[in-house]
């Protein structure tokens, strides 16, 4: 797997090569794009915060030589506007909103998705919903872990403890010792003045699943095939909170690539390469199965 890539060695896809239409999420109109052959499988992309579906164009461009594109602005983000409360982007309503695209852009056979920082979170509870394996044919998860997975693995470190398990839980503490902020009163005027509408509006993520502190687990399993890309240089995920889900997952398998939280962008073509490799993997199951 390539470890380092060259700026402008992946460019983006030309504003023309793009089809846009829009899709009726759960209550929200997603402002959704594809790029690439209309009869390869389609692979939606999800970003997450702050981000839009920008965040995907470098990868999009390499995609897009044999498979077919989808990206989206979730809901409150880009051109997906939403003025709803953060109650409205609990999980569930953030998977039924991908599963509607799922739906409309793949309707006659199952869509891959991969999903980065909460768009990994937010696919993670679509895939975990019983008969998510039959419109969902694989996952790929960058930085962005389960969180009922991460829930139940803190809450059997805290009655089993070791050594290993609870610097391990320590270590994922300190990466996540920005979220008390990022759902406190200061964190919308700050950001919106620091860093613009988006990630002021994508504070409704955190504050919609995390303002209660470490949330009960639910029982989540999954079908789905899932590949975890554990980036080593991300300092907000660590490899404890992905190993959580090895409980709950029938196939899941685990990839490192020595690069930081943005490496859609960053190392394109190394994501690529695993994207592709997956999807590979679950198109052959695909095929055996039929």
């Amino acid at each position: 797997m390539q470890t380092e890539d060259l700026p402008g060695s992946h460019p983006d896809p030309h504003p023309s090569d793009w089809r846009q239409w829009s899709v009726r999420g759960d209550g929200v109109d997603l402002a959704v794009r594809e790029v690439g052959d209309p009869a390869a499988p389609a692979v939606v992309l999800v970003h997450g915060w702050p981000d839009t579906h920008r965040l995907w164009l470098p990868l999009a461009g390499l995609l897009a030589a044999d498979l077919r594109v989808v990206v989206y602005d979730t809901r409150g983000m880009g051109l997906s506007t939403c003025d709803a409360p953060a109650s409205a982007f609990a999980l569930p309503r953030l998977a039924a909103d991908l599963m509607a695209v799922v739906d409309d852009a793949s309707p006659d056979r199952p869509a891959h998705v991969v999903g980065h920082d909460w768009g990994s979170v937010q696919a993670w509870e679509a895939v975990c919903e019983p008969g998510a394996d039959e419109r969902i044919a694989s996952f790929t998860s960058l930085s962005g872990p389960n969180l009922d997975h991460v829930s139940a693995w803190v809450r059997r470190t805290v009655r089993r403890p070791s050594a290993v398990s609870v610097a391990s839980l320590v270590g994922q503490a300190m990466s996540s010792s920005y979220v008390p902020f990022l759902v406190s009163p200061l964190a919308p005027p700050v950001l919106r003045w620091a860093a613009g509408p988006d990630a002021a509006s994508g504070l409704r993520y955190y504050r919609g699943n995390l303002h209660a502190g470490v949330r009960p687990p639910r029982e989540r399993r999954t079908r789905v095939p899932v590949l975890q890309v554990a980036l080593t240089r991300d300092p907000a995920i660590r490899e404890g909170a992905l190993a959580a889900s090895d409980p709950w997952c029938e196939d899941l398998r685990r990839v490192h690539l020595p690069a930081g939280h943005w490496a859609p962008r960053t190392h394109a073509p190394a994501v690529a390469e695993a994207v592709r490799d997956h999807v590979a993997y679950a198109e052959h199951l695909l095929a055996g199965a039929a």
